[in-house]
């Protein structure tokens, strides 16, 4: 079990500097300049000049990059010259000192993932836990719909195989999984948020956390992660009922499951002790990689619904070029795979003895 958690914490420290190099690389060879993009309309050369020393946009791409390791770094190197970028600012972050060796002193921190570039200053940290949240709250919502529903007509379909009402959950769950997303949020959105709208008391735009009509209280509407919630959760849905069909189907014809037929244990019996959680490992891996993809891929869906998440938060920071919350967005989603992936092997441990960690 040790070893496991050292394997994985070496391999996540690789992914996430595979991926820091990548992305950092990426966007810094987009057109455009960061410094007058935080200025705007208020841009001169003397205050250009003072962003680009505050930010280290005067120095090279690869200074730059070891710049932002620096800051990303739990352990990092800072200098006791206030002229420098590494110099340790009390409003950057907070750092325990370690030790202090000629003119650069070496301190323990919490990542640091920079500021926004339209946000006034506003850290990227601070955007994260503002906008993760809601986003957690969507994907969770939506594989709990695709989870239970999905595994009860994959149910269904199997015990009915190649019956009228089997063709038509395979019809649907085709359709499901063929439709892109985005038009499925539109026609959601349009039908049940503005055709049904008296019927359904449901809006085609909003979020969880809502201001009151005066602008001053924070309500909370759940209203709102009905149709988001279900259209996220219209392609997982789709995948979980083939693959609990087929690896249902696939458990009916076991040695095990004949021998407990021959038992006379009823079909329900058969299927809650002895089918279900045999057939559950392919339906694990395909859920661990949608909600992974779903805190990643509800960008069109919170575009279009006006959820206040993550995806949504990239969109805007795409339109603006605001490449630290870019960065950030992209390192702890991949994080979050990585995470999601290790949790994944400890339930596939748990489903089947025969899987071990290493």
């Amino acid at each position: 079990m040790l070893s496991y958690f050292l394997n994985k914490t070496i391999y996540a420290l690789l992914t996430l500097f595979g991926v820091v190099t990548v992305i950092f690389f990426l966007f810094n060879i987009l057109p455009g300049d960061p410094a007058q993009m935080m200025l705007g309309q208020n841009e001169d050369s003397e205050q250009l000049a003072i962003v680009k020393k505050k930010y280290g946009f005067d120095k090279s791409v690869s200074t730059q990059y070891l710049y932002y390791l620096n800051d990303l770094s739990p352990i990092s190197f800072h200098s006791n010259k206030k002229e420098d970028y590494t110099y340790l600012r009390e409003n950057k972050y907070t750092a325990t000192r370690l030790f202090t060796i000629n003119n650069t002193t070496t301190v323990l921190k919490f990542p640091y993932l920079r500021e926004s570039f339209t946000k006034q200053g506003k850290k990227v940290s601070s955007v994260l836990a503002e906008t993760l949240p809601n986003t957690f709250v969507l994907a969770i919502s939506a594989i709990t719909i695709a989870l239970l529903l999905g595994i009860s007509l994959g149910i269904i379909s199997a015990l009915k195989k190649d019956t009228f009402l089997d063709k038509t959950i395979q019809i649907l769950s085709t359709v499901g999984m063929s439709v892109p997303s985005f038009f499925s949020a539109i026609l959601f959105a349009w039908f049940f948020g503005f055709i049904l709208h008296k019927y359904t008391n449901l809006e085609m735009t909003g979020s969880l956390f809502e201001l009151d009509n005066y602008g001053e209280n924070v309500n909370i509407k759940w209203k709102n992660l009905i149709l988001p919630a279900f259209v996220l959760g219209i392609r997982p849905l789709a995948v979980v009922i083939q693959l609990m069909r087929n690896s249902l189907l696939e458990v009916f014809n076991q040695d095990y499951i004949r021998t407990a037929r021959a038992k006379g244990l009823s079909e329900f019996q058969i299927i809650k002790k002895h089918a279900i959680k045999n057939a559950l490992n392919p339906v694990v891996t395909a859920i661990s990689g949608w909600f992974a993809s779903m805190l990643a891929g509800a960008v069109f869906v919170e575009y279009i619904f006006g959820w206040n998440g993550l995806g949504k938060e990239i969109v805007n920071a795409l339109n603006t070029l605001d490449l630290p919350v870019i960065m950030g967005s992209v390192l702890i989603i991949a994080l979050l795979f990585i995470i999601i992936n290790i949790f994944v092997d400890i339930i596939y441990a748990w489903l089947d003895p025969k899987v071990t960690l290493q």
